[in-house]
């Protein structure tokens, strides 16, 4: 069996003792970071390694940032960056294979405030991996993150306070959508079809967070293949209340 988990830690060295005691409480095979927000040269790569992972990572200071762990494995870098923009310098997307499995990490634009150039940005950004995701419909894959789109009302605790939120716009919703009649498969929700899955919540002024801001965005999506040995799968709700803790819950599957 391989554990897999998708996280965005919103600030890798700002959040690293949250990061460092998730790390060191689960037993994931294959980790997926989003939202480093450090340079290459700042990622906290020691530490890490003290708990037994290897890593590669594209890093970007103060935005964006993607990294993959493997637990006992050297993840091989297979590419950075989508194809079909080379003006693109986001560091948004990151893929390795790992024991015959490849491993894409997402993060996706955002999108906000929309509509607008950054919205128009998403959908460009989100069409390149939806085209680009094809060529890996015929491997043992798994495309996952933070995907910045809720994919139906479902994922929502209150769906209509997120409407005029780029994550809930129709037009992001129909590309993951898109993805999905392609053959990708929602792993969250192959396990769990009618369950209200959150692994997003608001800061709240008041310490805590909003419970009723609960948001599903943070996706793991798997090729047909790999679609056949989905175990598990669920969230580790629980970090969102630890101290100084992301924004975002880790979302995570087993696949035999």
């Amino acid at each position: 069996m391989t554990r897999i988990a998708t996280f965005n830690v919103n600030g890798v060295n700002g959040r690293l003792p949250v990061l460092l005691k998730w790390l060191g409480e689960t037993e994931y095979d294959v980790v997926c970071l989003q939202e480093l927000k450090t340079s290459d040269v700042k990622f906290p790569i020691e530490a890490i390694r003290d708990l037994g992972f290897s890593a590669i990572w594209h890093g970007q200071k103060s935005y964006n940032g993607v990294a993959i762990l493997a637990r006992g494995r050297d993840p091989v870098e297979r590419r950075r960056g989508l194809p079909g923009d080379p003006d693109d310098t986001h560091s948004r997307y990151l893929e390795a294979e790992i024991h015959g499995l490849i491993v894409g990490c997402i993060y996706l634009p955002n999108g906000n405030p929309a509509p607008g150039p950054k919205f128009d940005y998403k959908l460009r950004w989100f069409e390149r991996l939806v085209t680009y995701s094809q060529s890996l419909l015929g491997e043992r894959a798994v495309l996952c993150g933070d995907y910045n789109v809720v994919p139906t009302e479902i994922d929502a605790v209150v769906p209509a306070r997120w409407l005029g939120d780029a994550v809930f716009f129709p037009e992001s919703r129909k590309a993951y959508a898109h993805m999905l009649t392609l053959g990708w498969v929602d792993a969250v929700r192959r396990i769990h079809p009618d369950k209200g899955i959150y692994t997003y919540w608001n800061f709240s002024y008041r310490g805590g967070y909003d419970r009723s801001s609960g948001l599903r965005m943070d996706h793991l999506l798997v090729s047909p293949s790999l679609a056949k040995s989905i175990l598990a799968a669920g969230v580790d709700v629980e970090t969102r209340g630890w101290e100084k803790p992301s924004d975002h819950a880790p979302a995570w599957i087993n696949v035999g």
